[in-house]
């Protein structure tokens, strides 16, 4: 099989499945239960991800999404019990805010090595209904571990972060990374952005395991996100249109 995904150890029962051939380098977390397995998000959709899923454990899927964009919701296709933000039910079945060739686009925005059997012309975008739906707060229980949903609006209205207390684990989606954190297009709120970095920051945050690029974030980065993000809502600057401003680590693009 072609070697698109990366696969690397979080610890016994945690992996990143990773898209790095690709410039997004999207990441996407299993996390092994005893009773069942939780895996976040589903990649670009470009190879199967379930067969690698498959190829580390044997128990029932449950997929998380962090939020209904394209890059994270590719290989929903490949799972029947899909969960998904109450706010962005509608996205998932139908309703994606975003042409297809505008994702198409930015599919091909960099060169890639793609996987010799994919072809952009077939390439969709994901629809379908989820077998639940999560709401703040929630918790799931996966036999032995437990996440909580903490709902993080800002780069989409119905963006979550997952929070592991017991492991200090926060899998961030697309609200913190090392790179251009976007808060620019139309169904973005940077002001909701702003808020979601101050919710997080009251969490016992050992790891931050995000949805794009290193793997390494320092434990310091919601901090200095959010410094970021208040510099420029007190400079009256945090408003869409004003172009991209540069940080130490990351920048912001509103």
């Amino acid at each position: 099989m072609y070697n698109w995904f990366t696969i690397e150890k979080i610890d016994d029962d945690t992996y990143a499945i990773s898209e790095y051939k690709h410039w997004e380098q999207t990441h996407c977390y299993l996390l092994l239960g005893k009773q069942k397995s939780i895996l976040i998000d589903t990649g670009l959709g470009i190879e199967n991800i379930k067969t690698v899923v498959s190829s580390i454990t044997d128990k029932p899927i449950q997929v998380i999404t962090t939020h209904v964009h394209w890059d994270h919701i590719g290989g929903h296709k490949y799972f029947n019990n899909i969960c998904v933000y109450e706010k962005e039910k509608e996205w998932i079945d139908g309703h994606f805010p975003m042409p297809l060739q505008a994702v198409k686009s930015n599919l091909l925005k960099e060169p890639c090595n793609f996987p010799q059997n994919f072809d952009v012309n077939n390439y969709k975008i994901f629809q379908g209904k989820p077998k639940s739906i999560l709401y703040d707060n929630d918790v799931i229980n996966f036999g032995g571990r437990n996440l909580q949903i903490l709902y993080t609006p800002g780069h989409s209205p119905g963006h979550i972060c997952l929070y592991e207390e017991d492991r200090g684990y926060l899998f961030s989606g697309d609200l913190i990374y090392e790179g251009t954190l976007d808060a620019f297009y139309p169904s973005t709120n940077p002001v909701d952005f702003m808020n979601s970095i101050k919710k997080v920051k009251n969490f016992d945050v050992d790891r931050i395991l995000p949805g794009h690029y290193s793997l390494n974030v320092p434990n310091d980065f919601i901090c200095k996100i959010d410094d970021g993000f208040s510099e420029l809502y007190l400079n009256n600057k945090l408003k869409q249109g004003n172009g991209i401003f540069q940080f130490n680590g990351f920048s912001i693009h509103i």
